[in-house]
C-alpha cells in the first residue's frame, strides 16, 4: 500500500517535479487570494495531503483573516500535520477534517467556495471520475470563484482535455502550465452559473496512481 504521508517528502527537494509544481499552485493561490472581491472567502481543498498549497500562502496573505477554510484529507498523519501547520501560523479559520475527500457532504456547509483546490486528485482517478469530478466542481465553486488544479504532462496529456471538460462546465481558463514541463497546473473561474451541490454523493474514488499504472485498462489512462 501507498505510503502517502513518505510520498510527501518530495516537496522538501527543490529540484523534484512535485517541488516545481507547488510552486506554481502556490503562485496561482495567491492570484486568486489576491484578485478575490472584499469581504468573507471560502475556500476548500480536496484530497489536501499536508495542506502545502494553501497553508504557506495563507500564513503571510493579507486575506488571511477573510478566509473561512476546510482541507478535507483521509490519511491521519497527513491530517495531523496540516493542523499542526495552520495552528502555528494561527489560522484560526482553517479546519482540517479527516474523511473520504470524495463525498459531496463534506463541503456541503461552505459550497459554493471563492476557491476549490483540486491538487493531487486527477492524478489519481480514473478518466471518467475526473470528468465527473469537473462537473461537480461547477457546484463547489461560486460563479466568480477560482479552481486550481493539477495533472501530470506524462503521456497520454490529459490536461487539454481536462481544460475542454471545464469549459465546457461554464469555466474560462485563467492560466494553465506550458505543455512543455513535465507537470500541469490548471486555474480555472467559474464564469457560468453555480449549480447546486449534490447531497452527499460520490464525485470520485481515491484509486492511486500505482493501482493505475498495474492496471490501466481496469481504471482508465496511465496517471500520476
Amino acid at each position: 500500500m501507498k505510503d502517502w504521508h513518505d510520498w510527501h517528502a518530495d516537496y522538501d527537494d527543490p529540484d523534484s517535479v512535485l517541488s516545481r509544481r507547488l510552486v506554481a499552485v502556490r503562485d496561482r493561490v495567491r492570484v486568486a487570494l489576491d484578485t478575490a472581491p472584499a469581504g468573507p472567502l471560502r475556500v476548500v481543498s480536496v484530497c489536501a495531503g499536508q495542506g502545502r498549497d494553501l497553508l504557506p500562502v495563507l500564513a503571510t496573505h493579507p486575506r488571511r483573516g477573510d478566509v473561512t477554510a476546510r482541507l478535507v484529507e483521509l490519511d491521519r498523519r497527513n491530517a495531523e500535520v496540516a493542523r499542526d501547520t495552520a495552528r502555528d501560523a494561527g489560522l484560526t479559520g482553517v479546519e482540517v477534517r479527516m474523511g473520504d475527500a470524495g463525498r459531496t457532504g463534506r463541503y456541503a456547509d461552505l459550497a459554493p467556495a471563492d476557491l476549490v483546490l483540486m491538487c493531487g486528485v486527477y492524478g489519481n482517478i480514473t478518466d471518467a471520475d475526473i470528468h465527473a469530478t469537473v462537473e461537480h466542481c461547477a457546484a463547489l465553486c461560486a460563479t466568480g470563484g477560482t479552481v486550481i488544479w493539477t495533472r501530470h504532462r506524462g503521456a497520454p496529456d490529459l490536461v487539454p482535455t481536462i481544460c475542454d471538460w471545464y469549459e465546457a462546465a461554464g469555466f474560462t481558463p485563467e492560466w494553465v502550465s506550458a505543455p512543455d514541463l513535465d507537470y500541469g497546473v490548471g486555474a480555472h473561474r467559474l464564469t457560468g452559473r453555480s449549480r447546486p451541490l449534490a447531497a452527499d454523493t460520490t464525485m470520485f474514488t481515491f484509486v492511486g496512481y500505482p493501482a493505475l499504472d498495474a492496471n490501466p485498462d481496469a481504471h482508465g489512462s496511465r496517471h500520476r
